[in-house]
């Protein structure tokens, strides 16, 4: 219950699963509250966005849900518990409208290009500036490593290409779940000329997690 909401496409949202957690109720009878709302089919396109999420390689359905969309669904929703859940989605919904209004902080790599961009601008030796930008600005691309939002999602595709194999007996030659996952390992490894999965390149972090989602024991 820790973020109740969350950006989407620039939009704050939360979505159903998340209030069926929050007010303690079946997410099937949510998604049913949302498809019987008496509303006009233009305020629930532009309110609920229907999607799904995936459980152990099984699609169910869900919904990302705008400020106005959770505020007509939760409107029925009585109880002391149920209005507190309320303000507190209320006070998230704001404060992360507010934090997506504020100006964006930029990255190191935004920082070092802008401030090198500055130098093109005054400097009287342009054409040496504009190599040291390039140079650094390469250097920047093939020496930075994985955030660590990005390390976590490859770890997390990693466990979750593993258990999936796992569980519909793709094994290879391998015997044990702990050798697939030492066999994926160094695979990755070698594959990107990392001593370990945090020290993959940044650059690398898309090609990284469709090679995980790929890969398969021999």
């Amino acid at each position: 219950m820790d973020k109740l909401v969350f950006i989407k496409n620039k939009e704050v949202v939360t979505d159903s699963l998340t209030v069926a957690h929050v007010f303690k109720k079946r997410h099937d009878n949510v998604i049913r509250d949302i498809r019987t709302l008496e509303c006009s089919t233009e305020f629930s396109l532009l309110n609920f966005k229907e999607s799904n999420y995936e459980v152990r390689g099984k699609e169910y359905p869900m919904f990302y849900i705008t400020q106005d969309g959770f505020s007509f669904l939760v409107m029925g929703y009585t109880g002391k518990k149920a209005a507190e859940f309320k303000e507190k989605y209320i006070s998230a919904f704001r404060k992360m409208e507010k934090q997506l209004k504020e100006p964006r902080v930029l990255s190191e790599k935004e920082q070092l290009i802008a401030s090198m961009k500055l130098s093109l601008d005054t400097s009287e030796e342009l054409s040496d500036v504009k190599v040291k930008v390039t140079t650094l600005e390469s250097r920047f691309n093939n020496e930075l490593k994985l955030s660590h939002g990005q390390a976590t999602s490859l770890n997390h595709a990693v466990k979750k290409r593993v258990e999936r194999l796992w569980d519909e007996g793709i094994t290879g030659a391998l015997e044990t779940k702990q050798q697939m996952y030492s066999n994926i390992y160094s695979q990755l490894y070698r594959a990107f000329h990392a001593p370990t999965y945090r020290e993959v390149r940044r650059l690398d972090f898309d090609e990284s997690m469709q090679w995980v989602r790929s890969w398969r024991p021999i």
